[in-house]
């Protein structure tokens, strides 16, 4: 846990959430066999097919940028090693108020069941041997069993319309502009974290037409495979 304890420390991680789906979810869970002993670098890891495990500072900064809740539905693009939407099932499916049953077992209880219940991630993946791979790895966890997320092979551009509309978006590779569709699959509300060009992007939709757009330059991701 060095890793998570100075992503702590250098104020990447803040949230109590989020932090806690760190601790849970363990990246080594999700790499290539050969690379399990690098699950604590803090560095962004081949897994084959020309992509990427991301460097855990950036999936850090990017998730405290989207505030997943529990109970929300959320796309994420991308999927990959289905690190990110593991560390996204665990949070919509309650997994922050685990801890706090032993101190208020009825009413933790009934909002954990709530939560459960009503969370989803729906995890896009273009390449099918990385979809597979992602699938195998976030099952570790059970969440595929319980129905808090679900895979499927496509086109992260087009986003996936027959589960919108989505609380949260989640994109893990860099396009050249936010994706019409995710614009139309988002609520109004919700928001959209991805990467254009260098830049780590969030685009608040205000209104059918209107998004608030604030730019984070300086990171380097692998390009969104388009069909």
């Amino acid at each position: 846990m060095l890793l998570i304890d100075s992503l702590i420390k250098e104020g990447w991680l803040k949230t109590p959430l989020v932090i806690e789906a760190f601790r849970e979810i363990k990246r080594i869970d999700f790499l290539p066999p050969e690379l399990k002993n690098l699950a604590e670098a803090n560095e962004a890891l081949p897994i084959g097919q020309g992509q990427t495990i991301s460097q855990p500072l950036v999936v850090a900064f990017m998730l405290e940028l989207l505030e997943p809740q529990p109970g929300q539905k959320i796309l994420d693009v991308g999927a990959g090693s289905g690190w990110t939407s593991a560390l996204l099932a665990y949070m919509v499916s309650g997994g922050e108020l685990k801890s706090k049953i032993k101190n208020d077992p009825t009413g933790s209880q009934k909002r954990l069941q709530k939560s459960k219940k009503e969370g989803k991630v729906i995890a896009l993946e273009i390449v099918p041997e990385l979809k597979e791979f992602g699938q195998t790895n976030v099952s570790k966890y059970n969440f595929i069993k319980k129905g808090v997320v679900e895979f499927f092979c496509g086109d992260g551009s087009k986003g996936y319309q027959k589960e919108a509309p989505y609380d949260k978006i989640l994109a893990s590779a860099s396009a050249q502009e936010l994706a019409p569709d995710w614009r139309k699959q988002l609520k109004i509300g919700g928001r959209v974290v991805a990467p254009l060009g260098n830049s780590i992007w969030v685009f608040i939709k205000k209104s059918e037409t209107e998004f608030e757009e604030i730019e984070y330059p300086g990171f380097v991701f692998v390009p969104l495979i388009n069909k």
